[in-house]
């Protein structure tokens, strides 16, 4: 009996809905937490033919090391920890499940801003410690506010619905959209940074837009601006905004991605009041965690049966 083809998945877990898709292969996990050279490794040690990307970074040797590969499958949106020159350099197929996280990341978006708009996480840590702040506390409203939304994509289109929806003012920035629903204004990023009194991150990271969250664009945005932020942490000089945040200049911050992850211990943004942060959850949902499975599975399973 011949060995099965591998499907290699960098993380400990795939649905099952997505494993019933796979009998016909063996499927191998590299963990919770791969490093590169684990997935180097394990490419080396199983020739998978098909690699799922959950965690960790696909780059060139691990590429090398599996001379059987056909298709990298992104199990989720954002392809940016895979090397997509060195993998078209080889033949080998990038694809994305683009849209299946969609709900999920544009309503943890929305969570973060009501968070940041209506102090959530401050007065319900003041509400434990036996505070009644009635008497003292304003909180921002929503309706008749402009939020910016940069990138707009299946997630950006989803949560500027949302905001549509609560009343806002949408201004996007995609160079690439079309065809965009009349409830979203197309502007350039100039007029985001002026017009905007909330600013939410839903692009993906690439050379040309890093660090676009920095000190001057910031300085260009109105005061109290609440920067909203569940794409890739790489969008934001981390320091200029912390430094925006402490001035005032930043209202609140609420975080999902970062430069660096998982987070590192005595990060400063650790203890400041005005920046939410989550551990970078916002598609991960039991609805989309079984979408994402499935639609990476189907996608490299369509490459592989070409």
């Amino acid at each position: 009996m011949s060995k099965k083809p591998v499907f290699l998945v960098t993380g400990a877990d795939l649905a099952g809905e997505a494993l019933a898709l796979l009998s016909d292969f063996e499927v191998i996990y590299a963990g919770k937490a791969p490093t590169e050279d684990d997935i180097v490794a394990l490419c080396s040690r199983h020739d998978p033919v098909a690699i799922i990307v959950r965690y960790g970074k696909v780059g060139a040797a691990a590429m090398d090391a599996a001379p059987s590969l056909k298709v990298i499958s992104k199990h989720g949106s954002g392809t940016d920890t895979i090397d997509k020159h060195a993998a078209a350099e080889r033949g080998i197929e990038v694809v994305a499940a683009v849209g299946a996280n969609a709900t999920a990341v544009a309503e943890h978006a929305m969570a973060l801003l009501l968070a940041c708009a209506k102090s959530i996480v401050q007065l319900n840590e003041r509400m434990h410690a036996g505070h009644w702040d009635k008497a003292t506390h304003k909180s921002i409203e929503l309706e008749g506010r402009t939020v910016g939304v940069i990138g707009l994509g299946a997630i950006g289109l989803r949560f500027a619905r949302i905001a549509d929806a609560m009343g806002m003012r949408v201004l996007g920035f995609d160079p690439y959209a079309k065809d965009l629903p009349s409830h979203v204004r197309s502007v350039d990023l100039a007029t985001i940074w002026r017009e905007s009194d909330a600013i939410s991150l839903h692009c993906p990271l690439t050379h040309d837009n890093t660090n676009m969250v920095n000190a001057q664009t910031l300085a260009a945005c109105k005061k109290g601006v609440i920067i909203v932020n569940t794409a890739r942490g790489g969008l934001i000089d981390e320091p200029a905004l912390l430094e925006a945040v402490r001035s005032g200049h930043v209202g609140c911050a609420g975080l999902d991605s970062f430069a660096v992850e998982p987070m590192r211990a005595n990060h400063p943004f650790q203890g400041e009041p005005r920046i939410v942060l989550s551990p970078h959850i916002g598609g991960v949902t039991t609805d989309a965690y079984i979408k994402m499975g499935v639609g990476a599975v189907r996608n490299a399973l369509a490459v592989l049966h070409r």
